[in-house]
């Protein structure tokens, strides 16, 4: 493991004890965590872009429209708004 020195404002160091706090897990864990959820994030966004990339807009259409134009069943209707 490293260990990293950072300077954050008050508010977010209160914060940050307080979540922590309230999930019952260290600072430590609470920021751990955090990092791994951000770059989770981005390197999904960046496997997702490239994926697309390689997408072809034709094959995506043909496709589509090989699906039944038909009324869902009603459990699978979205709900009026």
């Amino acid at each position: 493991m490293s260990i990293v020195q950072i300077q954050i404002p008050d508010s977010l160091q209160k914060s940050l004890y307080d979540l922590a706090s309230r999930d019952g897990i260290s600072i430590d864990q609470f920021i751990s965590s955090a990092i791994a959820e951000k770059l989770s994030a981005l390197m999904t966004e960046n496997y997702l872009n490239e994926r697309a990339k390689k997408g072809s807009r034709l094959k995506y259409e043909a496709i589509l429209a090989k699906v039944p134009d038909v009324e869902p069943e009603s459990y699978d209707r979205l709900p009026n708004v």
